[in-house]
């Protein structure tokens, strides 16, 4: 990665240590009209940073802090972050990044969600 992209990452991620710890994450109550309630899927790619390096290698073991955000995002919106312009920039591959509930064994995970072009697996 690029000092810049790192920079960024660091940045909000700090930003998000210090606002608090619910944007977007235990979705399953979070009011709104869009896939992340009212939270907007470009800003909360950020707070998926954990898993960065395995949504972008499928090889790459899934880090357990990713895997426990995994269990607190709503399908919905975890599609919404995955196919933002944010993650794209970030060098996240769909790809990869739909097979992460399954590598990190999400309990009651979609099996076959649509997300845009690709597929949860199962």
């Amino acid at each position: 990665m690029e000092g810049g992209v790192i920079l960024r990452y660091i940045c909000i991620v700090g930003l998000f240590a210090i606002v608090g710890n619910n944007w977007g994450f235990e979705i399953e109550g979070v009011d709104g009209a869009g896939e992340c309630g009212q939270l907007d899927p470009e800003v909360l790619a950020y707070k998926l940073a954990p898993c960065a390096a395995a949504a972008q290698d499928k090889n790459v073991e899934v880090p357990p802090n990713c895997c426990s955000l995994m269990q607190k995002v709503r399908t919905s919106c975890l599609c919404a972050i995955i196919l933002s312009k944010e993650a794209k920039s970030l060098g996240i591959n769909p790809v990869v990044a739909v097979t992460i509930p399954k590598r990190c064994k999400v309990a009651g995970r979609p099996r076959g969600y649509k997300c845009g072009a690709y597929v949860m697996q199962a």
